[in-house]
């Protein structure tokens, strides 16, 4: 009896095992499949110094991904963002680099915001086989080296010839004093300035590098204050030109002042206030002159948030819809996701998203349009002179 009893229970426990066994591979072979969430990572400064663009970041990914979604997703399949903080520090990039792309269920990384960040994680893209798209990373090197990353966003060759141009051209200013983050934003920025300004037979009266943890400016706007320019240029983030511009003006320093797009945040106006009246900025986005689709996304931002969006919410909003894109065309396998990118090279085969038409070239650049704003009664408002247009 004690037998029969053994075998009946070791009957029992195989059904129970087989039954296991069958649910686990039906639960494997269906992972990914329809009915499930796509999931897509964003990297990005959710802490730290540059927290205000992680910010808009996170708000600009999730417009998107509640567009989508509130549209049916994409064959009945939600999207699911999964948001990891690189601190805008590139050891803590690589670190989140290698946990995206470890995950299976992964498919596409936007992100990451800064250049130097962008940089320590492409090696783990391009080794473990997934895209990464940023909409913030302008530093000239950023895709070169790896079929996987891609940008939304112009580089700072442009954007560093662009600003010398509009200073000698329509500012009319000559002599001109630099301070540039001692990082690979704010030297790439600084060098294609100082090669276009040099060309323009502009005078470089002063050069002055910080760190990101500089808060003390007064010293070397002292030295500047000698050299007598007749404009300062900033290479660098909102929080140390807020702080540059302010000290400034306790010098009893009258002189305008000029930034390149990583000034664009309402924290410069926040923690610059006055000081920063009249700064002006070169950007990627201005919500006044948005492209197609501009107006409803803009309006959409604002009813959700309670703020308009910034060039970087709009980035991100279009770069989480070109992965979606590429997705609704060759589906969620990540080498197919990358070759369809690499295939937006005209304007046909484009995104045409809120920031313009995104296309790339061989080596994952684009070419967008760049705005001039500036600050007015504590607001940006595009600048009453932007850029000529072809």
């Amino acid at each position: 009896m004690l037998y029969q009893e053994v075998v009946r229970l070791n009957r029992i426990l195989v059904i129970v095992l087989i039954s296991i066994l069958v649910l686990s591979l039906t639960l494997i072979t269906t992972c990914g499949k329809k009915g499930n969430e796509i999931v897509i990572g964003v990297a990005g400064p959710f802490t730290g110094d540059g927290a205000q663009f992680g910010d808009m970041i996170r708000k600009g990914a999730t417009m998107m991904m509640e567009k989508v979604n509130s549209e049916g997703g994409i064959d009945g399949r939600m999207i699911k963002l999964v948001f990891e903080d690189d601190k805008g520090d590139p050891r803590e990039a690589a670190l989140v680099a290698q946990k995206l792309a470890s995950d299976p269920e992964v498919v596409a990384v936007v992100g990451h915001f800064n250049s130097s960040c962008s940089k320590a994680a492409k090696p783990i893209y391009k080794q473990m086989r997934i895209v990464e798209l940023s909409p913030g990373s302008t530093n000239k090197d950023v895709c070169i080296g790896s079929e996987w990353t891609f940008r939304d966003v112009y580089r700072d060759d442009f954007q560093g010839y662009a600003i010398a141009d509009y200073i000698h051209d329509i500012l009319g200013k000559k002599r001109v004093a630099i301070f540039y983050d001692n990082d690979d934003y704010g030297r790439g920025l600084m060098e294609f300035f100082v090669e276009r300004a040099k060309e323009l037979g502009m005078e470089i009266v002063r050069m002055e590098a910080y760190t990101r943890d500089t808060q003390e400016f007064t010293p070397q706007l002292t030295n500047i204050k000698k050299e007598n320019p007749e404009i300062i240029f900033i290479s660098g983030l909102y929080t140390q030109a807020a702080m540059i511009c302010a000290q400034a003006r306790r010098l009893g320093m009258d002189i305008p002042f000029m930034g390149g797009d990583g000034l664009m945040s309402s924290d410069l106006i926040k923690i610059g206030g006055d000081a920063v009246e009249g700064i002006v900025i070169t950007c990627p986005f201005i919500p006044e002159m948005a492209g197609e689709g501009g107006e409803e996304f803009v309006s959409a931002f604002e009813k959700k948030y309670g703020e308009p969006p910034d060039a970087w919410a709009a980035l991100t909003y279009d770069a989480v819809g070109i992965i979606v894109k590429a997705i609704k065309e060759v589906g969620t396998d990540r080498e197919k996701i990358k070759d369809y990118l690499a295939t937006m090279t005209t304007t046909e085969k484009g995104y045409k998203g809120v920031t313009g038409t995104t296309v790339f070239d061989e080596n994952g650049d684009c070419i967008k349009p760049l705005f001039v704003a500036t600050v007015v009664n504590g607001e940006f408002i595009p600048a009453e002179k932007q850029f000529e247009t072809e």
